[in-house]
């Protein structure tokens, strides 16, 4: 199965169509009830969402995942019935599998009721297929079309060379796999002057966003937030919620990060914290958030309404 330990849980939803041929007569004893095994809509109903929660048992790359809404819907048509699913889940994974599968199974369910009244060259399924699917990176984009980056890592040791930087390097290169440009990868000691003095260099270029990682705890050293809230203009305190959150459900030490987010002018800038699943982490939870910023909002570039 795909490791999908980093995605963020969103409301999904998937909906997939199909249909199965009866002929004339076989419609007109399904609208009439005329079948001898019983009602074939309500029992295929019944079979589509029975399939729903079995999906993950057929299907061995199937994810179990919360069902919280799937409902059939059923179209007699001239010759056919058409069949129409609907599931939603929250969850870090979608439900077209789980839409497909009902589909099929209530297709099988009305074939096996229909084959005693309904030559077996009449009976065909067909036209099974995704109709529509809503959440995760399809609704939430997780890609930047343009955007310029900076990433300045906050360590003592890293900057002395005692250690490699892992977390600032997996940052950079996430960002860069989600479409941004990276101005800028530095690595500083715990100095708070000395990160000041870069913040305001950097912001003096306008890049699209500036994360620091490292600095985020609670040690005498970790400065880093302390420095970074002066120079916000507007603080974006939902960003490093979310991030908390995603973590907490990973690791209960997430809540020991101070972490901050916020505009310095039109330039967004994170705190992210210097570990390397930490910074990992934070960057999934809170990238479709940066996307949007970044792309749909457009804070660093002159836009309509005047900001600039």
């Amino acid at each position: 199965m795909r490791d999908i330990t980093l995605k963020p849980t969103t409301l999904r939803s998937a909906t997939a169509s199909g249909r199965i041929r009866l002929g004339a007569e076989g419609i007109a004893m399904v609208r009439e009830r005329r079948v001898d095994k019983g009602d074939v809509v309500e029992c295929a109903r019944i079979a589509g969402i029975m399939a729903v929660k079995q999906t993950p048992n057929w299907l061995p790359h199937c994810h179990p995942i919360p069902v919280l809404d799937a409902h059939l819907d059923f179209e007699p048509e001239d010759d056919a019935l058409a069949i129409r699913a609907t599931v939603r889940t929250i969850a870090a994974t979608g439900v077209e599998m789980e839409a497909l599968t009902a589909v099929s199974a209530a297709a099988l369910c009305v074939y096996d009721m229909m084959k005693p009244h309904v030559d077996t060259g009449t009976l065909r399924i067909d036209g099974i297929h995704l109709a529509e699917k809503k959440g995760g990176k399809t609704q939430f984009g997780r890609k930047a079309k343009a955007g310029r980056a900076a990433v300045i890592v906050l360590s003592d040791t890293v900057a002395a060379g005692k250690k490699p930087d892992t977390a600032g390097r997996s940052v950079a290169d996430g960002l860069a796999d989600a479409g941004f440009d990276i101005a800028g990868y530095e690595v500083l000691p715990d100095e708070p002057e000395q990160l000041d003095r870069r913040l305001r260099e950097w912001l003096e270029q306008r890049p699209d966003l500036i994360v620091t990682v490292g600095g985020t705890g609670v040690g005498a050293r970790d400065r880093t937030v302390e420095t970074v809230q002066p120079l916000l203009s507007t603080e974006l305190p939902g960003l490093m919620e979310a991030a908390r959150g995603f973590g907490q459900a990973r690791t209960p030490y997430a809540m020991l990060s101070r972490g901050i987010a916020g505009l310095a002018g039109g330039t967004v800038v994170c705190t992210f914290p210097g570990s390397r699943k930490g910074a990992e982490e934070t960057l999934a939870a809170i990238l479709p958030g940066l996307v949007h910023l970044i792309e749909v909002c457009r804070f660093s570039r002159p836009h309509e309404g005047g900001y600039t």
